[in-house]
């Protein structure tokens, strides 16, 4: 199949335990660098510290008119200001971002138990920011963006689909530029909602190792400026990579569980290499949805090797949620950044503390240190509850 008119992205904006921007996330990435940290702060009931990746970057937006901005809307302008201001984002751009925390993290229980005495105390404004559309109202509003404003909620496969949808908007022409991708910050709420899953490890992740007890919660953002590629190379503009294709499927399965096969996310992969115009060998690189949980370490492993059966050698997989923790909402788009870094400098980024990798034939499980490797195209996989599931496959300008 033809591969589909690339997308170029001309601007990057994110937020992350390494810091903001690129450059601090650039030199963590290469110097393996873990930001897990244990954190004593919250919530009050848990029988642990739970180790968790933090933003310590002071997100300094000032206040706008009309909107309460909460921790997670912070995030999100400061990702996206940079993006906008990279590109020279124009009145008729367009926003897609997505979240599961929104303003959750700013709604007390006491809204529950004594909501009048809760509304009195703190006023409308702080619940306002608790709907997930809030974050590309308040993008949308900062920028004076006027072009279309999509707020999405895929649970952990979010941010990945915000990126797919906002490019084939520019692809059907509905927006000559779009602003895309994903921010969440640490929530109490859903801290406590997967510690009842018995899904955080105590220590600090292990993705696809055998002795893995579950992941690491992060924060943070990535937003990126999205147009036509023909477009960005005429006005001159910068090209982090070209979304040369995506997939998007669903296990319509189970509610938090994934499939046992795999078989959603290597339909979501084949489906990404079809409108890439790419077979399953020309990927050189793929960073990999990689919790840390027993259930979507086993079921995605069992992906890769069906999905890249066809490689005349393993394919080169791994999880930097070693390094940044599960972002949720933000984790697709920060992923995406992160696997365009890997295009950029040539280099694969190794999970850290594997030492027993799961069984998964044709895959090359990276640990250790980093590795050079050039590459066109690399990939970056996503999976959430619900059996939602993306694929981005991204190719190196020039």
């Amino acid at each position: 199949m033809k591969a589909a008119r690339g997308v170029a992205v001309t601007g990057i904006g994110v937020v992350s335990p390494f810091g903001k921007g690129v450059a601090p996330m650039r030199i963590g990435l290469l110097e393996c660098r873990s930001c897990l940290e244990p954190v004593r702060a919250f919530p009050d009931d848990f029988d642990f510290a739970p180790t968790l990746a933090r933003v310590h970057e002071p997100l300094e937006v000032g206040r706008r008119p009309g909107f309460r901005l909460s921790r997670t809307d912070k995030l999100a302008l400061v990702a996206a200001r940079d993006a906008a201001s990279e590109c020279g984002a124009l009145e008729e751009t367009g926003i897609a971002v997505a979240t599961t925390v929104g303003g959750l993290s700013e709604v007390q229980p006491l809204i529950a138990t004594h909501p009048r005495e809760y509304y009195r105390a703190k006023g409308f404004s702080t619940v306002s920011s608790y709907p997930r559309g809030h974050v590309a109202d308040a993008i949308a509003s900062d920028l004076g963006l006027s072009g279309p404003r999509l707020g999405l909620n895929v649970a952990c496969a979010s941010g990945a689909v915000a990126i797919a949808l906002a490019a084939r908007m520019i692809l059907n022409g509905t927006a000559p530029v779009m602003l895309a991708g994903g921010a969440d910050a640490i929530c109490p709420f859903t801290l406590g909602g997967f510690h009842s899953l018995q899904a955080l490890d105590p220590e600090p992740c292990r993705p696809f190792d055998k002795n893995r007890k579950g992941l690491n919660l992060g924060e943070g953002a990535a937003i990126l400026a999205l147009e036509d590629l023909e477009r960005a190379r005429l006005r001159g503009a910068r090209i982090w990579a070209v979304l040369r294709g995506w997939g998007m499927t669903n296990d319509a399965f189970h509610l938090t569980a994934p499939h046992e096969t795999g078989a959603g996310v290597a339909a979501c992969i084949r489906r990404a290499l079809e409108m890439a115009g790419a077979s399953p060998g020309d990927i050189g690189y793929v960073n990999a949805h990689g919790t840390g949980t027993d259930a979507n370490d086993v079921s995605e492993a069992k992906a890769y090797t069906a999905a890249f059966a066809a490689r005349s050698r393993p394919v080169p997989v791994s999880s930097t949620k070693s390094y940044i923790g599960h972002s949720l909402g933000a984790a697709g788009a920060v992923e995406a950044v992160i696997t365009m870094l890997s295009l950029e400098s040539g280099t694969l980024f190794p999970t850290l503390r594997l030492t027993d990798p799961v069984e998964s034939t044709g895959v090359d499980w990276l640990r250790g240190e980093t590795r050079p490797q050039p590459m066109r195209l690399a990939m970056s996989v996503s999976a959430g509850f619900g059996g939602s599931n993306a694929a981005l496959v991204l190719e190196r300008e020039g």
